[in-house]
């Protein structure tokens, strides 16, 4: 394994009697990185976190962490490793300070140390005016702070985290996020997982993970340049009637629906924004707005969904 590689994938998958969750996976993350797995429910993403965390052994194939084996080196990879389950995971009776020192104890953080360590921590995630509350009564994204807090208290090199944000209002969201950036800079490696691609475009690169495979990784800009063409976003009262009258319009790749707005993924922009206009004037529509629009992550992850499933014409598809 190179010098500048953190965790070394090769070929694994994990099958749950007849269900097979993760299916011949290879990844490579660099040290430092602030890498993605992003994905919807079931796609694989916390069976492939908790292997990496050596939780879970794979069915098949190898993982190793800064040149550890995943299941020979546990004890050692759990060292170096900070680890965030999708659920809180602390002891919501005790208060936030009694839940990190009691995480500082089981990893040997104590004395000085913890001492020196403890206020780094309440300013690095702003929980020092809560440090004598209980954990089980904070908010949402404060229990994700605490969370975080008890994962990084002993500098770990690695951290990986299953859907941190998940249940927090979009606030915190973003404040979490910025304490990732904040760890990014610092020089840890970080692996996210998470059903949010907003989320996917603040990471290095991305793991697109669909039924147990990966369709793509690479980084955001690299995997959203793979969808031919461009998006136009159409607006207009009658969305429902027009979106099938619009995919069989020549050029016109995939139609992706948000309420009243319809992001039309399209081979030639002007071309097709032409056959657009004469498909609205032709149905009598005049209240619509029709703009240019910037290709996001999710048209780009629906795009190459419906590429592996064989949802896109041929022509489109090859």
């Amino acid at each position: 394994m190179a010098n500048d590689t953190m965790i070394d994938i090769q070929s694994v998958s994990r099958s749950f009697r007849q269900t097979l969750a993760v299916d011949s996976i290879t990844l490579s993350i660099r040290r430092g990185e602030l890498f993605g797995i992003v994905g919807p429910d079931g796609a694989g993403k916390s069976t492939l976190l908790r292997m990496m965390a050596a939780i879970l052994n794979p069915t098949g194939g190898t993982i190793a962490i800064a040149g550890h084996d995943s299941v020979k080196d546990a004890e050692d990879i759990k060292s170096i490793m900070g680890y965030m389950p999708q659920g809180f995971g602390l002891y919501t009776d005790l208060s936030v300070q009694e839940n990190l020192r009691f995480t500082a104890d089981v990893y040997g953080v104590t004395g000085a140390q913890l001492e020196k360590r403890l206020p780094v921590l309440y300013e690095f995630t702003d929980l020092a005016s809560f440090k004598d509350y209980q954990a089980g009564k904070l908010s949402g994204g404060m229990k994700k702070k605490l969370a975080l807090a008890c994962a990084i208290i002993h500098e770990p090199p690695l951290l990986l985290l299953d859907e941190p944000t998940t249940g927090v209002d979009p606030v915190a969201r973003r404040g979490f996020w910025d304490l990732l950036s904040g760890l990014h800079a610092q020089g840890t490696t970080t692996v996210v997982s998470t059903p949010y691609m907003d989320e996917a475009e603040r990471c290095n690169r991305v793991a697109l993970l669909y039924n147990g495979r990966v369709l793509a990784c690479d980084s955001p800009s690299a995997i959203k340049a793979r969808v031919p063409g461009a998006v136009l976003a159409l607006t207009s009262s009658d969305n429902r009637r027009l979106a099938p009258l619009l995919l069989g319009l020549s050029g016109v790749i995939d139609i992706q629906t948000y309420g009243n707005l319809l992001n039309i993924i399209v081979t030639d922009r002007d071309t097709v924004r032409s056959r657009i206009l004469d498909l609205l004037d032709s149905e009598q529509i005049d209240d619509y707005t029709l703009e240019d629009a910037p290709m996001r992550m999710e048209e780009a992850f629906i795009y190459l969904v419906n590429h592996a499933e064989g949802a896109l014409p041929e022509e489109v598809a090859s």
